[in-house]
């Protein structure tokens, strides 16, 4: 017996996922890298409003972190509740990246939802 199933190989954060047909039943993994680093950002946040650390270059020498890209993750903070909820649940497709989201994005969240729904695929 042979069987045939078409599905799709996308990259999904540096690793290959492979990609049921639509109507398919599909169990979902939340992309560990870009939960880390919404995690390793409200840690971040944190530290700073508790006033462990007086500016963002303090913070990322005690955590030997480049300025420039703690700065890019703690913009994740800026995120609305919802795409947060999405990428923790693992229900957000695969253009969203860490790569991509440390990319500029608009603060409002109104506009974030429409920027991430007119990601390219």
């Amino acid at each position: 017996m042979t069987l045939h199933v078409p599905f799709r190989v996308v990259k999904r954060g540096g690793r290959k996922e492979i990609l049921l047909p639509e109507g398919a039943p599909q169990h979902r993994r939340s992309d560990s890298a870009l939960v880390k680093a919404l995690g390793r950002a409200y840690r971040w946040k944190r530290m700073l409003e508790n006033g462990d650390f007086a500016t963002i270059g303090d913070l990322a020498g005690s955590e030997s972190i480049a300025h420039s890209y703690m700065t890019r993750v703690l913009r994740l903070t800026l995120l609305a509740p919802d795409i947060v909820e999405t990428i923790l649940d693992g229900r957000h497709g695969p253009e969203l990246t860490l790569p991509r989201m440390l990319e500029p994005f608009p603060a409002d969240w109104a506009a974030q939802r429409s920027h991430w729904a007119s990601a390219p695929r």
